[in-house]
């Protein structure tokens, strides 16, 4: 078993939330829950091909960081990119429909499940090569800055958030992006989700620094471990950095210490993970946490929570019936998409 971290001092008591609030963030966590398990269900019916890499257990990191954005900042995803499409504002029928390769979905079906993209909610892409996406958001963040600062646009006030895992920051791009942002003071996050195994490497066996967000500080900027398992913590940490970035005060490099319930991808069996270990991250289940926040601090009653799962199900369930109705990319049309119109 890897060895566990000492969690930081983030927990749900830390930070408050109204009702309102509560409740969305609630039904994006459920949102991005059923989504992927029915995902597992279609793939394993044969209905969805090639990789499909789940997020069931990190979607307190989802939705703690990316509903704390405004809908005009951006959002760069990985290969694991189904719930931060959905948190971004994507429709489950234009999510779903891509993973069946059809024309409705978000890439017209080209993408699949590794690239998701939506020009309209400002996703910018998931990307099946880990470090690919941490350029394109950075580059996304610069031309904020640049349009606010060079252009004289007032509102060019845009955040950019990048996700990535823990294999990904030993990677070349990681430390060259950072250290650009740094030094151009660029309104990005670097979101960390450390769910501790690299495929199948064990992420202490693979780094020489395991606490990545320590390496902030080679590039003199805030580095933040956070409780991934917790939503608000997580959501205290995104909003402070979000309102930095936002000031003009430049980058932050956030660490969430999260933990995927699934393997790899619906391909990997999961034989390599303890099962002590799988429990013992099972037992700190981000969406049943919450759960327990919003009934202990009367935020919502079990009959609230009991509606929002039964019609976010009818959400999903609808999605694959849109899904599966809807029509294959024509033939005719194999080479559009690939330049620009």
């Amino acid at each position: 078993m890897a060895q566990e971290r000492t969690l930081p001092v983030f927990h749900p008591q830390a930070a408050e939330i109204s009702r309102e609030d509560g409740l969305i963030y609630y039904e994006d966590m459920v949102l991005g829950r059923f989504f992927e398990d029915k995902c597992a269900e279609m793939y394993y019916r044969g209905k969805m091909f090639g990789f499909v890499h789940l997020y069931n257990g990190q979607e307190a990191v989802s939705s703690g960081v990316i509903k704390s954005l405004r809908s005009d900042d951006y959002v760069c995803s990985t290969y694991r990119d189904h719930v931060h499409a959905l948190s971004a504002g994507v429709p489950a029928n234009a999510v779903m429909a891509e993973l069946f390769g059809k024309e409705t979905g978000c890439s017209k079906g080209r993408g699949g499940s590794m690239h998701l993209f939506s020009k309209e909610h400002n996703l910018l892409g998931g990307f099946a090569f880990i470090g690919e996406g941490i350029p394109v958001a950075l580059g996304a963040a610069y031309q904020a800055k640049y349009r606010r600062e060079a252009l004289g646009q007032a509102d060019a006030d845009q955040v950019s958030a990048c996700f990535f895992g823990d294999g990904t920051s030993n990677n070349g791009q990681f430390f060259e992006c950072l250290n650009m942002a740094a030094l151009w003071k660029l309104p990005i996050l670097f979101v960390v989700e450390n769910n501790k195994w690299a495929i199948g490497m064990a992420h202490e066996r693979a780094t020489s620094q395991p606490e990545i967000y320590r390496k902030a500080s080679v590039f003199d900027m805030p580095g933040v471990e956070v409780d991934g398992m917790d939503l608000l913590a997580v959501r205290n940490v995104a909003q402070t950095a979000i309102e930095r970035a936002r000031a003009g005060e430049g980058p932050t490099l956030i660490e969430c210490l999260t933990y995927r319930f699934r393997g790899h991808s619906l391909a990997d069996p999961d034989e390599l993970r303890s099962k002590d270990e799988k429990e013992a991250w099972l037992a700190r289940d981000p969406l049943k946490r919450f759960e327990g926040y919003l009934l202990e601090q009367d935020l919502a009653t079990e009959a609230d929570l009991k509606e929002i799962r039964q019609r976010i199900q009818a959400t999903v369930d609808e999605a694959v019936v849109f899904a599966e109705q809807s029509p294959e990319p024509d033939a005719s049309e194999l080479y559009r998409y690939i330049f620009a119109d």
